[in-house]
């Protein structure tokens, strides 16, 4: 289990996550009960990590940066969906969108052939000597 997915579902689950494996202790601050804090904290995390990734990338030619963003309108078309949508009309079709769901990490991969890495003086890290 990785920490920082912990730490991001004590955030939105009900008391239900044992603070240490095994322990009786369970924490959660219940966000999913409020549709206003989800979305605001939700979509500030995505907004950062967009962030984060547009400062220590830039694109190298057009489909860097025209299928970037269209990964993230995809990505916040589903948030959206899935927030307002109806539930999946089986257990079958919830099964085959998850499995399509690596289609997700081929775009990300193929956008990120696309675009380079920064150096922290701002150059491209090819040029930086590193």
């Amino acid at each position: 289990m990785v920490v920082s997915h912990w730490v991001l579902d004590a955030l939105t689950h009900r008391p239900d996550l044992p603070l240490v494996p095994g322990g009786a202790a369970r924490i959660g601050l219940g966000l999913w009960h409020s549709l206003l804090a989800s979305l605001v904290v939700e979509l500030a995390i995505f907004a950062v990590g967009v962030g984060l990734y547009l400062r220590a990338t830039h694109a190298t030619d057009r489909i860097g940066s025209v299928a970037l963003w269209s990964l993230v309108g995809f990505l916040l078309l589903v948030y959206f969906g899935n927030l307002f949508g109806t539930p999946p009309p089986s257990v079958t079709a919830l099964a085959w969108v998850g499995q399509a769901q690596w289609l997700l990490v081929i775009w990300a991969y193929w956008i990120d052939r696309h675009r380079r890495a920064v150096a922290v003086n701002g150059g491209d890290i090819s040029s930086a000597g590193v």
